[in-house]
């Protein structure tokens, strides 16, 4: 099989493709209970420091329970778990009771897909591959789930933090000191945004996992990515967000999360950023 993926871009890519199509079905189970495992961590840290009892509850994870419809509680079946077959054999409705399910749940199963399989062409077979694929993994949960709460999970951000840096060590993707400035440089950057805007207005413009999310990004990709990886996402955001408040009546005082855009911009430099940075320096014919 390692043969064959060496010799064979397609058949690796195609690989890669599935695989990242099953893993996004596991990425919607993520995405959904990964915040609901936060708050009930959350409500029993409360009640011990209440000293009051706190009431056994059922296990609730990302293996248990298994899957059910929210609606009528029906189990989800393996053939009805399928990645993307299952969703258009059901029409796009549970099987027991008839409720629609959301196109939610196909879109990150196809991105998962899609972008798996175009790591593995962008770096061909190796180890490269499987970490970018895995980097890919991580935003797509992360932007998601920020998109439903607006929160970045520290059991995400921190160790895509850590693994940056470690496969930084051999320079995967940078050399460890560009790593290192990434992260410290990423943190400090949006770190000084929010204070500066706190102290202006008041208000807190942004939440703390932002500042670990860019961490990420420059531990993995590097200081120099940064600058693109933040006008990206700045300028995605915005038009976003104005295209919300003028189109869809999105009030202005209702906060926008700014994870999707750094998660995009992150991978929007994991495949194109040499190339777009060299552009821009040309532009502006820097040297």
């Amino acid at each position: 099989m390692l043969d064959l993926f060496q010799s064979s871009l397609f058949a690796f890519t195609t690989v890669c493709g599935l695989v990242g199509l099953m893993v996004g079905s596991f990425l919607n189970v993520v995405i959904h209970r990964l915040p609901r495992m936060m708050e009930r961590e959350w409500q029993e840290q409360c009640a011990e420091l209440n000293g009051a009892e706190i009431a056994k509850s059922e296990p609730y994870n990302l293996v248990v329970p298994r899957s059910a419809c929210p609606h009528c509680k029906h189990t989800i079946g393996a053939w009805e778990n399928i990645p993307l077959i299952s969703y258009l054999i059901l029409r796009g409705k549970c099987k027991s009771c008839g409720t629609r399910i959301s196109p939610r749940y196909p879109i990150v199963e196809a991105l998962s897909g899609i972008l798996s399989a175009y790591a593995a062409w962008h770096f061909a077979f190796g180890w490269i591959a499987c970490f970018a694929i895995l980097f890919v993994w991580a935003l797509l949960a992360l932007a998601f789930i920020d998109f439903d709460t607006q929160l970045l999970p520290d059991s995400i951000t921190l160790p895509l933090l850590w693994l940056g840096l470690l496969l930084n060590l051999n320079n995967t993707f940078t050399s460890l000191p560009n790593a290192v400035l990434g992260a410290v440089i990423g943190y400090m950057a949006l770190w000084c945004v929010y204070w500066g805007f706190k102290l202006a207005t008041g208000k807190d413009g942004m939440g703390f996992g932002d500042f670990k999310l860019l961490a990420a990004i420059g531990a993995w990709l590097g200081w120099q990515m940064l600058p693109l990886v933040i006008l990206l996402s700045s300028v995605v955001g915005a038009v976003i967000g104005i295209t919300l408040i003028v189109v869809a009546k999105h009030g202005r005082n209702i906060p926008i999360p700014f994870g999707p855009y750094l998660a995009g911009g992150g991978l929007i430099a994991l495949f194109c950023g040499t190339t777009l940075t060299q552009h821009y320096l040309q532009l502006f014919a820097i040297p």
